[in-house]
């Protein structure tokens, strides 16, 4: 899978992907933009983990491991995420950062 493809790819893909996510978050007012951000950073350490255990430690799984629960508590994370998005919609009629002054409306 990796044989032609150097570790530096991996890292410099990596490395983008983590930047934008983390300049998503920063920037955007969107609770939806900013909610794709974060998962665009956990998807970026993934990739670390994935390549690093392939290059390192072909032998064994452990990176593999940790990407895969990775995933599960990203999923987790965005379905509960969601709910709460689709909550603060309900109430205040828009999903714009600025707007939510209140921990309770």
């Amino acid at each position: 899978m990796f044989e032609g493809v150097p570790l530096s790819w991996f890292l410099i893909l990596s490395t983008i992907m983590f930047f934008v996510g983390v300049y998503g978050f920063l920037v955007r007012k969107n609770l939806i933009t900013i909610l794709m951000s974060i998962e665009l950073i956990l998807n970026s350490v993934c990739i670390n983990f994935v390549a690093f255990n392939k290059i390192l430690y072909p032998e064994h799984m452990e990176g593999m491991f940790f990407t895969i629960f990775i995933i599960a508590v990203a999923a987790a994370e965005a379905s509960v995420a969601i709910a709460i998005i689709i909550n603060i919609y309900r109430r205040i009629a828009s999903i714009d950062v600025e707007k939510m002054d209140k921990m309770k409306y």
